[in-house]
C-alpha cells in the first residue's frame, strides 16, 4: 500500500510540470460559475436573479478574485510538489502547510493510469496515476507531466514493477531542491552506474508489444444508453411532468423537477463521455484500456490484479444480447468515479466479445468444457449440468429470480450466477478470494437457506449467492477455504516478468470490434 514513511537518501527529486497551477487552479472557476449559475436557476420561480441590474459585475470580480486565490494556493502546491523513483518504489512529497511524503511499492502496484483532462490536454500534459493495493486513498498521482514523459515513466514503472532490471533514466520533469534526505557531495548529478543487462542510462525501457481485443463503436455505446434503465427512468419521468402540467397548467412544476433531470441527464453524459471510445487491448505488462471523450484515460492493470469479474445484462438489452463486463482491482475504491468507468473491462458488447474479455482475465477457466458452462451461467435456468442451484423451497423468499440462484466450481475459479431481470455472472479466481462468509436472516433459518458471499475488495463486483440450501451453502465454504489456501500457494510471484515467459501470439482471442 501507499506509505508515509521517510523516503532514503540519495535520491533524485523532480518537480511536475510548471503548467500544473493552471490546470488545476481553473477548476475552482468552474466550480463559482456552477454555483452561481445554480442559485440563479433556483431563484427563478420566486422571480429572483443573482445578476440582475449592477450585481452581474461584482459577482464577477468576486469569482476572479476567488480564482487568483486558488490560482496562487496551486501554485504555492506546485512548488512544493515533487516525486522520485528509485529500484522498488515511488516517492512523493506534497503540502503547503501541512508536509506529507509517500511511499508506493512497486511490488504492490495495482494498475497504472495515464488521466488527460480537458485543460490538460490543450497543454499536452497528462496525470500519471499508480494505484496499489490498500483502497481508494492508497494511490500516488503524479501531475501533470509532459504526454511523452508520462507514457515513459508508466513503461519504466510497470518494467520495475514486473521484475525487469531498468537502467537509470532522464527526468520526467524539472528537477527539485535535494531537501535534507539528498545531500549533496561531490559525486551530486553523476548518474549511476547501469545494471548489467538493463537499458542504457537516459534511456527507457522499450513499451510491450499489445494485441488489441476490443473496441466500442459511438454507435453502439449511444443504442446501449438509449436501452438502459436511466433512460428509460428519464422517459417516465418527463412524460409525467408533462401530463401534470398540462393538466394543472402549473408552469412552476418543470422548474422543482429540473434537478432530478439535470441529474439523470448528468449520469448518462457521464457514462457516454467516460466510455467514449473505449479499446481494449492485451501486452506482457497486462491489460490496457483506453477510452474517455473529454478526459481521456489510458489504464495498465498488471497480470493477476484483477480481484473479481462480472458479466451484466439488463432486460433492454437481451434483443442484440449485449453484455457489459466490470472488475475488481485493489486500489480502484467504489469513489473511484461516480459511473464507474474506471472498472470496467468492457462497457457494451455482445456475448463473444464479453467472453474475450473475461479471457484476458483468465485465460483458462479450469474446465473441458468453458463455453458450455459460461452459456449456462449466461441464460441458464435451474441446475442444468454444470449449476448446484437454490432449492424449490427458495422461491418463497425470490420469487422472481431463484431458479437463476447458482455456483459452479472449477479448477480455476467460483462462478456465481444470479439475477433474473439483471442477469449477473460473477467470476473469481481461488487465489483471489478475501474472505468467505454465510449470511443467513430469521426467514432463511425457518426455510434452511442461507446466501454464501465472498468478500472482494472495493469495487462494483459483489459476489455472492442467495438462497442456496444451507448445507450446500456449508460445504461451499468449507471447501472454498481450502481451494483457495492451495490456489495462493501455488500462485506466480508479484514479479511476473520472472516467470517462464509465454509468447504474446499464443491462445490470444481476435481483435474484435462492437
Amino acid at each position: 500500500m501507499s506509505e508515509t514513511a521517510p523516503a532514503p537518501a540519495g535520491l533524485e527529486w523532480h518537480r511536475v510540470h510548471p503548467v500544473t497551477p493552471v490546470v488545476r487552479g481553473w477548476t475552482v472557476i468552474a466550480v463559482l460559475l456552477v454555483v452561481v449559475g445554480q442559485q440563479t436557476l433556483n431563484g427563478l420561480p420566486e422571480g429572483e436573479n443573482l445578476l440582475e441590474g449592477d450585481r452581474w459585475w461584482q459577482v464577477l470580480l468576486g469569482i476572479l478574485a476567488v480564482g487568483l486565490v486558488g490560482l496562487g494556493f496551486s501554485w504555492l502546491a506546485w512548488r512544493m510538489t515533487s516525486y522520485a523513483v528509485d529500484e522498488d518504489s515511488v516517492h512523493l512529497r506534497t503540502g503547503v502547510l501541512f508536509r506529507q511524503q509517500r511511499r508506493a511499492r512497486l511490488d504492490r502496484l495495482q494498475a497504472v493510469d495515464i488521466v488527460q483532462p480537458l485543460v490538460a490536454r490543450f497543454f499536452g500534459l497528462a496525470e500519471l496515476k499508480l494505484e496499489v493495493a490498500g483502497g481508494g486513498d492508497s494511490g500516488v498521482k503524479l501531475g501533470f507531466l509532459k504526454e511523452a514523459d508520462a507514457n515513459r515513466l508508466r513503461g519504466e514503472l510497470l518494467a520495475r514493477a514486473a521484475g525487469l532490471r531498468v537502467g537509470p533514466s532522464a527526468p520526467a520533469g524539472p528537477s527539485a531542491p535535494a531537501g535534507p534526505s539528498a545531500p549533496a557531495g561531490p559525486d551530486a548529478g553523476v548518474p549511476a552506474p547501469a545494471t548489467p543487462g538493463a537499458a542504457e542510462p537516459g534511456t527507457a525501457p522499450p513499451e510491450a508489444p499489445e494485441q488489441p481485443v476490443t473496441a466500442v463503436q459511438p454507435g453502439r455505446l449511444i443504442a446501449s444508453l438509449l436501452r438502459s434503465g436511466a433512460t428509460v427512468g428519464l422517459a417516465i419521468g418527463l412524460l409525467g411532468i408533462t401530463g401534470v402540467v398540462i393538466g394543472t397548467r402549473e408552469i412552476g412544476i418543470l422548474f422543482s423537477m429540473l434537478p432530478a433531470v439535470l441529474g439523470f441527464g448528468g449520469y448518462l453524459f457521464q457514462r457516454f463521455t467516460g466510455e467514449f471510445g473505449f479499446r481494449s487491448a492485451i501486452s506482457p505488462d497486462g491489460i490496457r484500456l483506453r477510452h474517455g471523450l473529454l478526459e481521456t484515460r489510458s489504464q495498465t492493470i498488471p497480470p493477476g490484479r484483477v480481484q473479481a469479474v462480472r458479466l451484466r445484462q439488463g432486460p433492454f438489452w437481451r434483443g442484440p444480447d449485449w453484455w457489459r463486463v466490470d472488475v475488481n482491482v485493489a486500489g480502484y475504491g467504489p469513489a473511484a468515479d461516480s459511473t464507474g468507468s474506471n472498472s470496467v473491462l468492457l462497457p457494451v458488447g455482445t456475448r463473444d466479445e464479453a467472453l474475450a474479455a473475461l479471457w484476458l482475465v483468465l485465460p483458462d477457466l479450469g474446465t473441458p468444457a468453458p463455453r458450455a458452462l459460461l452459456d449456462e451461467g449466461l441464460s441458464g435456468l435451474d441446475a442444468g449440468e454444470n449449476f448446484v442451484v437454490a432449492p424449490r423451497r427458495a422461491r418463497l423468499l425470490d420469487l422472481v429470480s431463484w431458479r437463476r440462484n447458482g455456483f459452479s466450481v472449477t479448477d480455476r475459479a467460483l462462478v456465481l450466477r444470479g439475477g433474473r431481470v439483471f442477469r449477473e455472472l460473477v467470476v473469481v479466481p481461488h487465489e483471489r478470494t478475501q474472505s468467505l462468509g454465510i449470511e443467513q436472516g430469521p426467514l432463511q433459518r425457518r426455510l434452511d437457506v442461507a446466501t454464501f458471499a465472498v468478500h472482494s475488495t472495493p469495487g462494483p463486483v459483489a459476489p455472492k449467492v442467495r438462497h442456496l440450501d444451507a448445507h450446500d451453502a456449508a460445504r461451499l465454504l468449507d471447501t472454498q477455504a481450502v481451494r483457495a489456501r492451495e490456489a495462493r500457494a501455488h500462485q506466480g510471484p508479484e514479479l511476473w516478468m520472472r516467470r517462464d515467459e509465454v509468447p504474446l501470439d499464443d491462445a490470444r482471442p481476435e481483435e474484435a470490434t462492437a
